[in-house]
């Protein structure tokens, strides 16, 4: 009995008794049709994970690269757009989410459906087939008692035709006739019993046909209809599945583009522009007029400087001029502008350089506050082994504690080292004019320089620790200065762990006086006087050998002469000159590697 109630009206059945290939045929290309649909749904589900893997892919290739220093400094539009990226993935989540459900929910239906009706419709068909060969089994059956009947029909109506004839004729003997008649008499005996099994297989046949095809067939097609209307419904349902899926994730996928749209708000083109001021503000101020230099004027200072000049001619023919612009280098080749090497972050401008110190000395803190921390539960677990010695062993502790006593110590004095070089940062008078635009002036015409044993400067001034800018803004001495200063203030950094080696940029330098002592408290401030470009403000002596590494650096060897340039303007680097196999060579080598003796 079928499942669901067939209206007998409208059934295969009634309607289609005698079209049992067709309906076969029928069903069949259904079945063929929702195994299709599931093909379907199976290549759908496999477009929407190949889309989510290739959002991801795309999420990953496009996801900006992490640093400490963007970390600190976001602009907001990349804020906005890391936050588009993480809606994108949570996008390609809800992909995977709804190829998964499409594989789950529905395309394993599809081929549950399949599998059932295939089964179900080779019963029925294996039914009906048997139902019809039965029936044409007896339909044979009453084929060959028809054929007997006739057969034996005839044969009797020649036997009383034969009897007749012989009875009729007077020549033939009494026996002779009496055998005619015991022939037609056997005869019409057969032919009696071919047509009574003829009527039984006529009535047996008519009874099986109607049982057939009001009954057994009937029920066989009613099924496979059946069986093709469950197959349409699930054709609906898993239609239906299917965007339901896509339904479940509509709200999270809304909740997605709500998040893009938010990340798109959140921009604001005015922080950002003050993060950029933030970040690359240095702190020096524009440079002021260029003074006029009246040459018909007699120059005091020029007349001092005769003779560094006449002795320094022969160089500057032999150089052309000096350097020419394809060897001279751009010190931001040689160093970031604000990216500090040195520990002390001298290197940096004012501004940077103070930020770089702020966020050093929050991290000491941090770092001291979770060892303090780690040190007082020592003491309290010590405290405890002491109470119960059941507990533990207090010398267990005791190493720990003595490290973290130790490692709090060199945290506090780092830390406090570093809070003076900050407080040094602020309170110092920093030079108005950047070493850009000093560089402008000195490769003109004139530049101003630093000098010893000046007669315009015969008392020294006693250095009170902060840097004493010259009349031209040169940052020449600034970094011997900062050294000086910190020597004042009680500061010794070789005893703090970092060396006098040349990487440390302390300790060696001496391009502030020529024959000046390493460590001395007070220092004679250079007379200012004019040299033309290029022309060797002095000597200078390599202290270690150095590897250039960098654009616009030149090597050099331990102990090697060479020729000062220009001085170092506060970044750590000295212009120098050197000769070469090739000729004369002019770069940059760090300050620290070199002692330099600047000419009177």
């Amino acid at each position: 009995m079928a499942a669901q109630e067939i209206d007998n009206s409208t059934t295969w059945g009634k309607e289609l008794w005698d079209q049992f290939d067709n309906i076969a045929t029928h069903t069949q290309k259904g079945i063929d049709f929702i195994e299709r649909f599931g093909g379907f749904i199976r290549d759908r589900s496999a477009i929407e994970v190949e889309y989510a893997l290739k959002l991801r892919r795309l999420v990953k290739n496009y996801q900006p690269k992490k640093s400490k220093e963007d970390e600190e400094n976001e602009f907001s539009s990349l804020i906005a757009f890391k936050n588009v990226l993480k809606e994108v993935a949570d996008l390609a989540g809800q992909r995977e989410v709804v190829a998964e459900n499409l594989q789950n929910q529905v395309l394993q239906g599809i081929l549950l459906l399949a599998k059932n009706l295939r089964e179900e419709r080779k019963k029925a068909l294996n039914q009906g087939a048997s139902l019809t060969q039965s029936l044409h089994t007896q339909i044979g059956t009453l084929d060959r008692a028809k054929r007997s009947y006739e057969k034996a029909f005839r044969e009797a109506e020649k036997a009383i035709e034969s009897y007749h004839k012989a009875d009729a004729d007077f020549h033939l003997s009494r026996a002779d006739v009496e055998k005619q008649r015991v022939n037609m008499n056997i005869r019409n005996s057969q032919s009696e019993d071919a047509k009574s099994e003829y009527a039984n297989q006529l009535q047996i046949t008519n009874k099986q046909q109607q049982q057939h095809y009001q009954i057994a067939l009937p029920e066989v097609f009613n099924r496979l209809q059946e069986l093709d209307e469950k197959r349409t419904r699930g054709m609906k349902e898993f239609i239906k599945r299917s965007a339901d899926v896509e339904y479940e994730v509509s709200p999270i996928i809304a909740h997605c583009l709500e998040g893009i749209v938010k990340a798109a708000d959140s921009i604001n083109e005015k922080d950002d522009s003050m993060i950029v001021i933030e970040k690359y503000q240095s702190g020096f101020q524009p440079p002021g007029d260029i003074p006029f230099e009246d040459l018909s004027k007699p120059d005091p200072d020029a007349a001092n400087n005769s003779q560094t000049h006449n002795s320094s001619t022969g160089l500057n023919h032999m150089t052309g001029k000096g350097t020419t612009k394809d060897k001279l280098k751009k010190r931001v080749g040689i160093f970031g502008i604000f990216t500090g090497n040195k520990e002390d972050f001298s290197d940096l401008p004012p501004t940077q350089r103070r930020k770089k110190l702020t966020a050093k000395v929050q991290e000491l803190q941090q770092k001291v506050a979770q060892e303090q921390a780690a040190s007082d539960g020592l003491m309290k677990m010590k405290g405890v082994y002491e109470a119960n010695s059941m507990l533990g062993d207090p010398r267990t502790v005791e190493e720990q504690l003595n490290e973290s006593v130790n490692r709090l110590d060199r945290l506090r004095h780092e830390l406090l080292r570093y809070q003076k070089l900050l407080e040094q940062a602020n309170n110092q008078s920093f030079i108005q004019h950047s070493p850009q635009s000093n560089r402008v002036i000195q490769n003109g015409q004139r530049s101003s320089r630093h000098s010893n044993g000046s007669s315009n400067h015969e008392n020294s001034h006693e250095d009170n620790g902060e840097d004493h800018p010259d009349d031209a803004g040169s940052l020449s001495r600034s970094a011997s200065e900062s050294s000086v200063q910190q020597a004042q203030n009680g500061l010794n950094i070789n005893n703090n762990g970092s060396s006098a080696s040349p990487e440390s940029g302390l300790g060696t330098s001496h391009t502030s006086l020529p024959g000046s002592g390493q460590g001395s408290t007070n220092e004679q401030p250079m007379n200012e006087e004019f040299y033309e470009a290029d022309t060797p403000l002095g000597t200078c002596r390599a202290l270690y050998p150095f590897d250039a590494t960098s654009e616009g650096s030149i090597p050099m060897s331990e102990g090697e002469e060479l020729q000062v340039i220009e001085v170092d303007q506060g970044d750590g680097w000295t212009r120098v000159r050197r000769f070469s196999s090739k000729g004369w060579e002019e770069g940059f080598v760090p300050t620290s590697y070199i002692e330099c003796t600047l000419y009177a």
